[in-house]
């Protein structure tokens, strides 16, 4: 019976033993499963390329890179404002991009986030004018790329370019290096580098996509602004506002300012102001603490091929004189009304943002040569420029003391030209009285879409001149336009009804 139990134990015992080992075996197999341990399972697959192309790896390195040399030399700035600021208004679709949901100033103090370039290695920083403009006395401070917080000093502003630079007491800092905005092409890769969102450090890509562009979002206090924007798709937001623009080599060629959007955040599309005119603006405010920008003192207009047909030109170039400040440089200088700006130190100009970009860049005292066109011919004059203060903003034809009164004629009071698509009709002497102006009718209709609409002629304009001769009555405008065959261009002097602005129109005779 001992026996017959001890074998039946040695039986059970040898099979609890075989089977023990099986239930290790497969224990040891699901914990090295669940936990990784010494087992041969292999997450992923092999690279798909193994032979990388080093073009696009050399690409990809550059932007590593640029993001590491230029990302220290870009700042946060935190501006904080009593509420009891001047409050400001963008048009609609363009917006100065501060800080995530910043409000403009009201009653209450208020902070917004904005962005900074260190420019010199004592602590020059250059911003936007939007970001620190409505700032409290000490209520700006600075945030490096390493955490460091410095106060700052606002050493000065530019509202007419929306510029600024702030200073912080600090030396041997990373300053970024200065490009050359003249030498920008549309297509280049750039970076955007910033603090958008509250999301410091953000380095973003795309390309230059326009250069020069006029947004008309820059309006200082006395309504002049200079904008030359540097278009790109690099995606930034706002909080962007006074970072950098950079371009593959490591080189700042752009303060990022505005962005084109209707929903106040990126839809494709920022504008930065050019690091040549930072440059002069820079030295300006470090040095005298303002601006001093030279000015020719003339109010300027576009060329395009309907007015190039009516000045005589055989192709849309250069920047029409509308009219001249009076005692400004150029009426010194002896330009005149129509008169047709092609360079300024034989560097063409087709656009007025160009112009008053290139004579920005000049200081009172300054001598520039400008070619110009002129009753046919090309002509050079050279003038001295003079500050702004200087100017009066009246044009030439507003300020003169109007002499005896000229009685309109028994001709008929009124006529529609409805081939330009407008109506005008003589002006009583009471009328010449109280728009300042000698001779002229006024324009009482103008048909929507019409030439005359698209021309920019608008209701309550007085007519001065058509063809560069004088127009008393509206039968002296049907003379002139009669005189025009179809498809003729005809260049209208007139008056705008909302200002003292004299401005030239260019009108086509419908075929």
């Amino acid at each position: 019976m001992f026996k017959k139990s001890l074998l039946t134990s040695l039986v059970l015992i040898s099979v609890g033993i075989v089977f023990g080992a099986l239930l290790v075996s497969n224990l040891s197999n699901g914990i090295d499963l669940g936990f990784a341990r010494g087992s041969d399972l292999k997450l992923g697959g092999q690279a798909p390329i193994t032979n990388q192309n080093q073009t696009v790896k050399a690409f990809s390195d550059n932007f590593v890179a640029v993001s590491k040399a230029v990302t220290p030399s870009v700042v946060a700035i935190t501006v904080t404002t009593s509420g009891k600021g001047k409050g400001k208004t963008m048009p609609r679709d363009f917006w100065h991009f501060f800080g995530p949901d910043f409000k403009m100033p009201e009653e209450e103090p208020s902070q917004g986030y904005g962005s900074g370039v260190i420019i010199t290695q004592d602590g020059y920083i250059a911003t936007n004018n939007h970001v620190v403009d409505d700032a409290d006395k000490n209520g700006i401070e600075v945030v490096m790329h390493d955490k460091i917080r410095y106060k700052a000093k606002l050493i000065g502003t530019d509202p007419s370019t929306d510029l600024a630079v702030v200073k912080i007491e600090a030396t041997g800092l990373p300053a970024a290096a200065l490009g050359n905005s003249d030498n920008v092409q549309v297509g280049e890769w750039v970076l955007a580098i910033g603090n958008p969102l509250g999301l410091t450090s953000t380095v973003t890509a795309g390309i230059i996509s326009a250069v020069g562009r006029s947004i008309n979002i820059i309006q200082s206090q006395g309504g002049y602004g200079i904008e030359n924007f540097i278009q790109t798709d690099a995606a930034i937001n706002p909080g962007n506002s006074g970072g950098a623009l950079v371009n593959i080599t490591g080189e700042v060629i752009g303060i990022n300012s505005a962005i084109a959007t209707t929903n106040a955040r990126y839809q494709g599309y920022g504008f930065a102001v050019p690091v040549n005119l930072l440059k002069v603006v820079a030295e300006d405010l470090i040095k005298e603490g303002k601006v001093l920008r030279g000015y020719i003192g003339v109010n300027i207009g576009q060329v395009d091929q309907t007015m190039a047909n009516a000045l005589g030109l055989k192709e849309p170039a250069g920047v029409l004189v509308n009219s001249l400040v009076r005692g400004g440089a150029g009426e010194a200088a002896g330009l005149k009304e129509g008169d047709v700006i092609l360079t300024v130190n034989g560097k063409e100009v087709n656009a007025p943002n160009e112009l008053q970009t290139l004579i920005a860049t000049r200081h009172p005292g300054d001598v520039v040569t400008l070619r110009i066109f002129r009753d046919g011919k090309t002509i050079e004059k050279k003038v001295t420029l003079k500050m702004r203060e200087d100017d009066r903003v009246a044009s030439r034809d507003a300020d003169e003391s109007p002499g005896e009164e000229l009685q309109v004629p028994d001709v008929p009071t009124s006529l529609k030209f409805d081939n330009v698509g407008m109506s005008v009709r003589g002006l009583t002497p009471d009328e010449k009285k109280q728009l300042s102006v000698e001779r002229g009718v006024l324009v009482t209709d103008v048909k929507q879409y019409s030439e005359a609409y698209n021309r920019l002629i608008g209701k309550n304009d007085v007519i001065i001149e058509a063809d560069r001769r004088e127009i008393d009555t509206p039968g002296d405008l049907k003379k002139v336009f009669e005189s025009h065959k179809p498809g003729d261009s005809v260049l209208l002097r007139l008056k705008r009804q909302d200002s003292e602005q004299i401005a030239f129109a260019a009108v086509q005779i419908p075929k």
